[in-house]
């Protein structure tokens, strides 16, 4: 029997697990996301449109013309966004990209984590980039390279957050004590709503879904929100971290994706085991380890077009589940007939998106959504 030190001597538990043959798929890939995509929708709730949509103000800024946009997704507070591109060109004539921000345990904020809007960026944002970004509003650089580019608070984060006050008082209570004596509004609410993401889990299993669906149906409202600024026959999905795992679940519930990337994201989950398991709800859709693995997932699409960028150093992930990770995918599409269309790189380096990464990933949608492509 292997040892799991999470486990102890329970350590056997895994053992029957794979032993039954979970984590592996056994489906064809279309089937396979057929029997995901119910798992990553959210039966209760209205048809997935956004309400309401409305363009609350726009502006011109270091060469990109800005828009706020608002819609209501059918339940809590609406959704906040920025719409960015090229001054002086027209979104409808560009290949769109909905940015997704990651989780970071920083949920006060959404969009501007990676993003710059009409004003300034904080200096808690500029350091929080400085660490994951390259120093740099990684967004605006994609506007600026031609594309038109969305980026929306999804559901727990900015816009879309809990109000603090609705966090129960023992989360709160929980959050000053570990709290550092100078701690910011926004710190003190992170922590807070990290202890209230396993409450937010248990109830929505209650409601019959997950935070996993209910994320990737926020995702999938402003991808059609999307669909309606850029040219709708050349859309992309991109993220870091949790934006790279919002854009893997994107890739099951979005057929009118052509290109997508998944930085820092990436790993089977047997290579999760015994090393980190605090990985965001939204990593363990509930059922889906029943028909395959975490690759399977991100490569449920194939041959549509789709980059892996890997950091080697990330303290997330295991080189073992990463490099397994990528030999699935690239089985996924050799069997789709289109091993061309998976991209993957190893870069040096703790979890990030750096400049060097970023700039492999813009060209990746470039030649992917160019006119005439699909």
């Amino acid at each position: 029997m292997t040892y799991y030190q999470h486990l102890g001597a329970c350590s056997d538990l895994a053992g029957a697990a794979l032993r039954a043959g979970l984590m592996k798929r056994t489906l064809p890939l279309a089937e396979f996301r057929a029997a995901v995509l119910p798992l990553l929708t959210v039966s209760i709730l209205p048809e997935e449109e956004p309400e309401r949509l409305s363009v609350l103000r726009e502006w011109q800024r270091d060469g990109i013309h800005g828009m706020e946009l608002s819609w209501h997704t059918g339940f809590g507070p609406e959704t906040r966004a920025w719409l960015l591109h090229p001054e002086g060109t027209v979104a409808a004539e560009l290949p769109g990209v909905l940015a997704c921000h990651d989780h970071g345990g920083f949920k006060f904020l959404g969009k501007e984590k990676i993003a710059d809007g009409p004003e300034e960026a904080t200096a808690e944002i500029r350091a929080y980039r400085e660490q994951y970004y390259g120093g740099r509003a990684y967004v605006n650089a994609l506007a600026r390279a031609g594309f038109a580019v969305l980026v929306h608070d999804t559901f727990l984060w900015g816009s879309r957050k809990f109000a603090p006050e609705v966090l129960p008082a023992e989360e709160r209570e929980w959050a000053d004590r570990l709290a550092a004596p100078d701690a910011t509004e926004a710190e003190r609410y992170n922590l807070a709503a990290g202890f209230h993401e396993h409450r937010v889990e248990k109830y929505a299993r209650l409601f019959h879904t997950s935070m996993a669906a209910l994320v990737a149906r926020d995702d999938r409202i402003a991808f059609k929100v999307l669909a309606r600024f850029a040219d709708p026959q050349r859309l992309g999905a991109i993220g870091l971290s949790g934006g790279g795992n919002r854009t893997a679940m994107l890739q099951c519930v979005c057929t009118e994706l052509k290109a997508a990337v998944i930085v820092g994201l990436m790993s089977t989950y047997s290579g999760l085991l015994d090393h980190n398991m605090s990985h965001t709800w939204m990593l363990f859709p509930p059922g889906l380890s029943a028909v395959g693995d975490w690759p399977d997932l991100a490569g449920c699409r194939a041959p549509s077009p789709l980059l892996v960028q890997f950091d080697r150093d990330d303290e997330l992930f295991t080189m073992a589940g990463m490099t397994a990770a990528d030999e699935l995918l690239r089985r996924i599409y050799e069997e789709a007939g289109a091993p061309g269309n998976y991209e993957s790189g190893f870069f040096d380096g703790p979890h990030k998106f750096d400049l060097a990464m970023q700039a492999d990933a813009f060209d990746f949608l470039s030649r992917r959504l160019a006119k005439g492509r699909n």
